[in-house]
């Protein structure tokens, strides 16, 4: 009989709390959501996110609001998201940096830190040259690069994507470049335009830049020519085997309960259906690129594995 009356009694407390509960979490949202996006404003992630949080709002209910966090390679943002309270006001976009500055020794967060959402795009890194260097294609780099091994500048920021994808291309070329730190894509490109630096790893976004004269595409790191800069060749077409695509999804801290993740979810799915969206995402050089939590959860831990690999075979991974 006592047992029957705790049990009765738990039963009736699990009630009372579902009932307590319930409609708190049926009103989620009921105020804005803060997106952190961990770079600067008018870089790549920030360009990528911005039309994406304007898509997600319609269909969440609730002003969804970019804060850039930017600062150490992605971290500072990284630090601020991870701290947030578990409640679904604070999401944070993300790409594969967060993967490449744990192992590299920069941040002390990882991926794992966080509860995966959604994956939203995916963007093929290309290899861009100042006009104002003297090559017009990649055979002249390359020899150039040959005669002066470690003169030729690279802008990128150290530890992230940026670094990655042109050290995959010395590797694979036999080259040395000479790397210079930014945070970010916007000072990148403003160094590169200046002629501060000779390289950096943009994407399609510099085409108008390109058609202007003031950048030169090299090489494309599709697994095809992109019919947006079809004279563009592919790095594999120069002979090395490097695909490389800069995946961007959203994460909320760990936590945060199931029916919040649950209706970002649903809400990110539709967001990336959206005509609107695609069209943003084709100015931005970009594929849209959805996947649900628990694909992109699979993906993330993949290439998690794929960037540790990379990392160590670069010589870069913190021992």
């Amino acid at each position: 009989m006592a047992r029957t009356l705790v049990m009765a009694g738990a039963a009736a407390l699990a009630g009372v709390l579902a009932a307590l509960s319930t409609p708190a979490m049926a009103q989620y949202p009921d105020r804005p959501i803060k997106m952190i996006v961990p770079w600067a404003a008018g870089g790549d992630t920030d360009n990528i996110f911005r039309p994406f949080a304007a898509e997600l709002q319609k269909h969440i209910g609730q002003p969804v609001v970019v804060a850039n966090v930017s600062g150490a390679s992605g971290t500072t943002g990284a630090r601020e998201a991870k701290a947030a309270a578990p409640d679904g006001y604070t999401i944070y976009a993300v790409h594969d940096y967060i993967h490449l500055t744990f192992y590299a020794g920069i941040s002390d967060v990882k991926y794992s830190d966080f509860e995966p959402i959604c994956l939203v795009s995916a963007t093929p890194s290309v290899l861009t040259a100042s006009a104002k260097t003297p090559w017009k294609n990649w055979q002249e780099l390359a020899d150039d690069a040959k005669k002066r091994p470690g003169e030729i500048t690279v802008g990128a920021t150290l530890g992230s994507t940026s670094h990655i994808f042109p050290a995959m291309i010395e590797k694979a070329a036999g080259v040395k470049f000479k790397f210079v730190s930014y945070d970010g894509l916007a000072p990148r490109m403003n160094a590169l335009l200046g002629g501060h630096i000779n390289l950096t790893d943009s994407n399609l976004t510099q085409k108008g830049k390109v058609e202007a004269g003031l950048l030169r595409y090299i090489a494309i790191a599709s697994e095809k020519r992109d019919p947006e800069a079809p004279d563009v060749p592919t790095l594999k077409e120069l002979g090395m085997n490097i695909v490389y695509e800069v995946a961007r999804g959203i994460f909320v801290p760990k936590g945060t309960p199931a029916p919040v993740r649950a209706k970002l979810e649903e809400s990110c799915a539709k967001a990336t259906k959206e005509p609107s969206f695609a069209q943003a995402m084709k100015v931005q050089g970009t594929r849209v690129a959805f996947l649900n939590a628990n694909d992109y959860a699979q993906f993330l831990a993949k290439i998690d594995n794929e960037n540790k690999v990379v990392m160590t075979d670069l010589g870069l991974i913190k021992k």
